[in-house]
């Protein structure tokens, strides 16, 4: 009997593969003949898990998806990755999940080898959390959202922007980015005719959702376009930098969400940059390792001229 049951649940570690086996690969990986994989096949059947098998010469057998969620097998490290996901979850920014995911992490780690156990408490006893609730999105608006984008379905969701003003929108959805605590959906924006990033804790989709959409190329990686809306979204002042080094390099020296780099020759491109404090975005120009030229805005040049003179004092000779 215990043999039975060691084969089985080797033999349903095979079967949850992402692959179709042939009876024959099955009885040599099991050490068995193709008539008791039948019968074990049988018996996972028989205790929920849906195992399809096709006919034929290229035939075989494959776990499939069924009416209820019979229970998982996973090996050490998978375990571990599912242990350290809920506790993050229960901590996170979908709204509603905590307490599942708490119960779920229960359930886990009471059947966890100790070793294993010790593994996943290190991750709860020596992490800390930067105190403070950052927006969180429902997980049935993910899900929607998600849907629409797995589907190519357009989404019509009402939506508040930054400072509240509500408004209807209509988009063809492609991804959904989780960058720190916050959602993030790219997509094109059909009244606008153009690429837009949404919040999903600021929308609230609608059913039904619409026709399906011919599916267009992104103008860059989804991740790419979150950093650059987000960050110059939130930017107060803008400039735009001509910088005496070649392209190549700076864009080296900063990521999309402080700017954009443009070549203008082999020794020279402009930067398109902002901030939300005019001496911050001084400091960054000054951190780009290159000379370069700034005809605005106003206060920008008034705070570059105001350090330049700061820093010539504090070198002068006492």
């Amino acid at each position: 009997m215990l043999e039975t049951s060691a084969r089985l649940l080797r033999l349903l570690s095979l079967l949850q593969t992402p692959r179709e086996w042939t009876g024959a690969e099955l009885a040599q990986r099991l050490g068995v003949t193709a008539r008791t994989v039948r019968t074990d096949v049988e018996r996972l059947r028989g205790l929920g898990y849906p195992v399809h098998a096709t006919r034929g010469a290229l035939g075989g057998y494959r776990l499939g998806a069924g009416a209820a969620l019979p229970p998982l097998l996973l090996d050490d490290e998978e375990a571990i990755a599912v242990a350290v996901g809920l506790r993050t979850a229960a901590a996170g920014a979908v709204a509603g999940i905590e307490e599942n995911a708490l119960r779920a992490l229960t359930k886990l780690e009471q059947v966890l080898p100790s070793p294993l156990r010790r593994r996943v408490s290190a991750v709860a006893t020596q992490t800390v959390r930067v105190p403070g609730s950052g927006p969180v999105v429902s997980p049935e608006v993910l899900l929607a959202v998600a849907a629409a984008c797995r589907d190519r379905e357009q989404l019509r969701f009402d939506y508040r922007d930054h400072d509240g003003a509500p408004s209807l929108r209509t988009v063809e959805p492609y991804r959904l980015v989780n960058w720190g605590s916050r959602w993030y959906l790219v997509a094109w924006d059909i009244a606008r005719a153009d690429w837009r990033t949404f919040r999903a804790d600021r929308m609230a989709p609608r059913t039904p959702a619409g026709p399906r959409f011919v599916p267009r190329e992104l103008p860059d990686d989804a991740v790419t376009h979150v950093m650059r809306g987000v960050g110059s979204a939130a930017w107060r002042f803008r400039a735009r930098v001509i910088v005496h080094a070649p392209a190549e390099a700076v864009a080296a020296r900063i990521n999309p969400s402080i700017g954009t780099v443009e070549p203008v020759d082999e020794n020279n491109c402009t930067l398109e940059t902002g901030s939300d404090s005019v001496e911050m975005l001084a400091v960054y120009l000054g951190l780009l390792g290159a000379d370069f030229t700034v005809t605005g805005p106003p206060e920008l040049t008034a705070v570059l001229r105001q350090l330049s003179a700061r820093y010539q004092r504090a070198t002068r000779p006492s």
